[in-house]
C-alpha cells in the first residue's frame, strides 16, 4: 500500500501550469511557460505516494479555439494537457481541471480571462466562459470533477456570488462534472470576514452536490469541516503545503466523514523548482504514513 493510499478516497495535488494572484501577477511580465517534464515528474512522485487525483490549474496557459487573444507569452498549445492527462491515466491517476471566477480587482483570480472578467457575469460573460470550459474538458476529458476557484471575491453582492456558483454548477453538472468550490469560512483574520461570510451565505443557498474544499493553512479547523458535513455537502481539505498542516487537515477530514485532500505548492512548475516540488510530495507521503491522531 502506498503511503498516502488511505482512508481518504480522495487525495489530489493541485499543479500550476500558471496561476493568478497579487504575487504572480507583479511576475508577469516576466513568466516562463510550464515545462512539461517537471510536470510528468510531479505525476511520477504522485502515483508513488498513493495521490489519486491530478487537477491542472490551466487558465490562459494554454492556447483556446474559440478565444486565441486570451494567449499571454507563455501560453503553450492546448494538447500539453492532453499529454498531462494520458500521463496520469497511465499511473492510475485520474485528472480535473480548475478555473477561477472568482471577481476582486484586488486579488485578480479572474484575470486570466482578461478583457471579459470586466462583462461581470452577464449572458456573454457566461457564454465564453463556458466555451472556455469546453474546450478544456475536450482536451483532458475529466471522469468527475471540474474546479471553479470563487475564493477572496470581493466585487459581488452576497446575492450574485451565490447566483455566480449556481450558473458555474448548472452548466458543469449538463456536462456530467462535479462542482468543486473553494470553501473560504475557515479564513481567521479581520480582512477576509467579507469572503468566510461569503461562503456561509452560499452554503444556505447552492445544490449539495458541490463539494467544498476548505482551505485553511493554520490548522484543521474541526468546528468549520463538521459545520459543512453537517449541511449536507461533501467537504476537502486544503492545507497548503506545510507538512504538519497536511498531517492535521487529514485527520481531521477523517474524524467527520471528510471526502478529500488538496494538497499543492503555490510556486511555478518550471526546471529549477523541479526538487521542491518532487520532494515535497515525498514529504507529504512520509508524514501521511503516520497513523491518524484521531
Amino acid at each position: 500500500m502506498s503511503p498516502l493510499s488511505g482512508p481518504l478516497p480522495v487525495r489530489g495535488f493541485l499543479l500550476h501550469i500558471t496561476h493568478y494572484d497579487p504575487v504572480w501577477c507583479a511576475r508577469k511580465a516576466t513568466e516562463r511557460p510550464f515545462d512539461l517534464k517537471v510536470a510528468l515528474a510531479v505525476i511520477d512522485a504522485m502515483a508513488e505516494a498513493g495521490l489519486n487525483l491530478l487537477i491542472v490549474d490551466a487558465k490562459d496557459a494554454v492556447a483556446y479555439a474559440t478565444h486565441p487573444e486570451l494567449a499571454r507569452p507563455y501560453t503553450q498549445p492546448m494538447q500539453i494537457l492532453h499529454r498531462l492527462r494520458e500521463h496520469a491515466f497511465a499511473r492510475g491517476i485520474e485528472t480535473a481541471v480548475k478555473l477561477n471566477f472568482s471577481q476582486s480587482a484586488l486579488h485578480q483570480h479572474n484575470h486570466w480571462f482578461r478583457p471579459y472578467h470586466d462583462l461581470f457575469d452577464n449572458a456573454e460573460y457566461w457564454q465564453r466562459g463556458f466555451q472556455v470550459i469546453d474546450e478544456l474538458v475536450a482536451a483532458v476529458r475529466p471522469k468527475r470533477f471540474f474546479h471553479i476557484g470563487m475564493d477572496e471575491d470581493h466585487a459581488r453582492s452576497y446575492t450574485q456570488y451565490a447566483a455566480a456558483i449556481q450558473t458555474l454548477h448548472g452548466g458543469l453538472a449538463a456536462r456530467s462534472l462535479r462542482t468543486l468550490i473553494w470553501n473560504d469560512s475557515a479564513c481567521a483574520w479581520p480582512a477576509a470576514d467579507i469572503h468566510k461570510e461569503k461562503s456561509l451565505y452560499a452554503e444556505e443557498r447552492i445544490p449539495r452536490d458541490v463539494i467544498q474544499v476548505v482551505w485553511d493553512y493554520a490548522g484543521a479547523d474541526r468546528a468549520v469541516l463538521e459545520r459543512i458535513r453537517g449541511r449536507g455537502f461533501e467537504v476537502w481539505g486544503a492545507p497548503g503545503s506545510d507538512v504538519p498542516m497536511v498531517v492535521a487537515m487529514r485527520d481531521a477530514l477523517v474524524a467527520c466523514g471528510g471526502g478529500g485532500l488538496v494538497l499543492t505548492r503555490w510556486i511555478p512548475c518550471v526546471a529549477e523548482n523541479r526538487e521542491r516540488l518532487v520532494s515535497r510530495v515525498r514529504e507529504w507521503a512520509t508524514a501521511a504514513a503516520e497513523p491518524c491522531r484521531g
